[in-house]
């Protein structure tokens, strides 16, 4: 670990760096997976919020 010693002998400890990678662009099944994803997250919040109003109106 690597110490670094200060003014009046206090040691100080510095966390280790994690390796820096270079991310890669998604590939074309990911960005599919990700549309897909996208479409059931509307149809869940569209659906909960029909649910909401049509639970909230009083008639």
């Amino acid at each position: 670990m690597p110490y670094t010693t200060e003014d009046g002998g206090r040691l100080n400890n510095f966390a280790s760096e994690p390796k820096v990678y270079r991310a890669e662009p998604p590939t074309g099944r990911q960005k599919r997976n990700y549309i897909i994803l996208a479409i059931a997250a509307a149809i869940l919040i569209g659906s909960l919020i029909f649910i909401a109003f049509s639970v909230s109106n009083p008639n």
